[in-house]
């Protein structure tokens, strides 16, 4: 893996047939597994089936007591919603450690549609990353489509700005400060984290207190309206599927809305951020068994072609969702990659 590292590899094995690599097989059947939820819940009439959804994930609940080192709890971030998030943060040391911690506010993963902060595998993910980063993470129960569709999810997640631009939220224990801010997500969690940037970006002087350090999007859900060559070369791959993403922009856009739409269009994603210099340095994570990666690409363009700092991250042998697996190395290369841009706006 390297920073914009030659995507080759991956497209060379994937010419030959495979759409993944390999893999334990007890990571094989989590993967098959999270295929499964999506579909066995999707229900034809357009909506999903919250109960089986809660029995095949189950929510783990949160802990005072540190696991690994991280503790966590649950918050409301707006009541009227409701709207909760839950926060982890490294167990408490010395003195020393009681400066206040930066904070990370993630978005999770599922279309849009599904999972949530207590789901195991974003509580798990979220640990390791505030025990790697050193830093608070602000995981946030976003409303999921269809039952609220574009634009709650984003709503949502500048509502948790606000809650953290709150000086009577930061001052609990640990203390958080919001001057260095991070938003972060992975596949719809992504797309959500640029458009609540995008947002900010557009009106910072809404924000006492927040600053936005920076945008890490792992593999962000974007689309259009044609197939990428990607998608057409990956068709079986782990996690992402062409009917999947049908159905979850679907289910998430305005009714009758296409995919040129500013949710789901990385050009239209990025429009008015020319003009707005608040918006955050971008690091975009793209894995090279990823049927979205080309969407992602074009995102990096997008970010480009608006005079916007962008990194990309490429791991050419890393399947959609890699990082919520810890024993694929790549998860580890990235929560060190995270670290070290929490890190530099020390």
């Amino acid at each position: 893996m390297g920073e914009a590292a030659d995507p080759a590899p991956a497209v060379e094995a994937a010419a030959k047939g495979r759409v993944a690599p390999p893999m334990p097989w007890r990571t094989r059947l989590a993967v098959l597994a999270a295929g499964y939820v999506t579909d066995a819940t999707r229900r034809a009439d357009g909506t999903v089936n919250r109960r089986l959804l809660g029995v095949l994930d189950k929510g783990v609940a949160a802990s005072a007591t540190p696991r690994n080192g991280v503790a966590s709890r649950d918050v409301v971030i707006d009541p009227a919603v409701p709207l909760r998030a839950r926060l982890f943060h490294p167990a408490a040391g010395g003195a020393e450690d009681r400066r206040p911690l930066p904070v990370i506010v993630f978005f999770h993963g599922g279309g849009f549609a599904y999972l949530s902060a207590a789901s195991p595998a974003y509580d798990a993910a979220c640990r390791r990353i505030a025990r790697h980063a050193g830093a608070a993470v602000l995981s946030v129960d976003y409303r999921r489509a269809p039952e609220h569709r574009f634009p709650a999810a984003y709503d949502d997640g500048l509502a948790a700005l606000r809650f953290l631009d709150d000086p009577a939220n930061t001052a609990r224990d640990p203390p958080l400060d919001p001057s260095r801010c991070f938003l972060t997500g992975d596949s719809a969690g992504g797309n959500i984290a640029h458009h609540v940037a995008r947002r900010y970006a557009l009106d910072p002087s809404a924000f006492a207190a927040v600053r936005l350090a920076g945008l890490v999007a792992i593999q962000p859900f974007f689309g259009g309206e044609e197939r990428t060559p990607a998608e057409l070369r990956l068709d079986g791959a782990p996690i992402v599927s062409v009917p999947r993403t049908d159905w979850m922009w679907r289910a998430f856009l305005p009714p009758g809305a296409d995919r040129t739409h500013e949710a789901c269009s990385p050009d239209a994603a990025v429009a008015g951020i020319e003009s707005a210099p608040a918006f955050p340095p971008a690091t975009v994570v793209v894995g090279g068994y990823d049927p979205l990666q080309d969407w992602q690409r074009r995102y990096c363009d997008a970010l480009r072609a608006k005079g916007k700092e962008v990194r990309l991250l490429e791991y050419p042998g890393a399947i959609h969702a890699f990082y919520v697996f810890p024993e694929f190395a790549d998860a580890k290369d990235l929560m060190l990659r995270i670290k070290d841009i929490v890190a530099g706006s020390e």
